[in-house]
């Protein structure tokens, strides 16, 4: 069953295969509307590509999902709308630049868009800012940031925000547009353990909103049911496929281009480095797309 705040997820077999191989593989996941799942696994097997599948940013190559109803990679258009990404490093990250007022107000002009073009343009101006301004306390709240705690309030830069705090701006921005699914990369990344514990507190009040919750994390509470990921060891003789392409609407963040070997069967040294390598070749095609 799926429900009009939260998105039902579903998959089976999923996988994604990039160039260098496997990124990740025989995912299968039920998660009903307006609970939490966390995605562990070692670093380089495919965690975040995961969160950008589920999402609708990145083309799977293996098995399917369905999103809120809408089946993956069939209709990855329409998970994109009723799914929002928090912060995922790489993809979405803050402007260092901004304070937190002008990131803010930079996330509810880049949601309207979704209202489509006609109905931006027919509404009066001042409606406009009120309700943007309203869908930002909203926001705020529900993350659990209050501006008035900030060393120069809402004028703070981002860049002074403490790593907790960055996390929760995220969070606010991913639900201005009021997503059935909200997927998070690296949540306890550089975090105490009594930060750990706020921010998975951040998380059950979301979902306990009805909101689908996906995080990328290096260990969940032990209430959370959890996602692995992590890729087989590749025969000695494997080939590496190009078959793959990845696709996102995220903006473009990085001119790193992915490693490519001379030769078609050129052997990785480890398992870790060659599920490390094609994790990034995929996170590279994603961010020039």
């Amino acid at each position: 069953m799926d429900s009009p705040h939260g998105a039902a997820v579903k998959a089976e077999d999923f996988g994604l295969k990039g160039p260098r191989g496997w990124v990740f593989r025989n995912i299968a996941i039920d998660a009903a509307p307006g609970s939490i799942t966390a995605v562990e696994g070692p670093s380089g097997s495919g965690r975040t590509c995961l969160l950008l599948a589920l999402t609708g940013r990145m083309k799977p190559t293996a098995g399917h999902a369905e999103v809120g109803g809408h089946r993956l990679p069939k209709k990855m258009a329409a998970v994109r709308r009723v799914a929002a990404l928090g912060p995922v490093s790489g993809v979405n990250d803050l402007d260092q630049a901004l304070t937190v007022a002008e990131q803010l107000r930079e996330g509810a002009l880049l949601q309207r868009r979704y209202e489509g073009p006609i109905r931006a343009l027919l509404r009066p101006r001042g409606e406009s800012r009120a309700s943007a301004a309203a869908r930002i306390e909203e926001a705020l709240a529900v993350a659990g940031l209050d501006l008035a705690t900030l060393p120069k309030g809402p004028r703070t830069s981002v860049r002074d925000l403490e790593r907790l705090e960055s996390v929760r701006l995220s969070v606010a921005i991913a639900l201005l547009g009021d997503p059935r699914l909200l997927a998070l990369d690296d949540l306890d990344l550089k975090l105490s353990d009594a930060e750990r514990a706020e921010a998975w507190s951040l998380l059950r009040a979301i979902a306990a909103r009805g909101t689908t919750v996906f995080a990328v994390c290096s260990e969940a509470p032990q209430d959370i049911p959890v996602v692995r990921t992590g890729t087989p060891a590749k025969t000695p003789d494997a080939k590496p496929e190009t078959d793959a392409k990845p696709e996102t609407d995220a903006k473009p963040e990085s001119d790193t281009k992915p490693e490519t070997s001379t030769k078609p069967d050129a052997k990785p040294d480890t398992k870790t480095e060659t599920n490390t390598k094609g994790t990034d070749d995929a996170l590279a095609e994603a961010r020039r797309a």
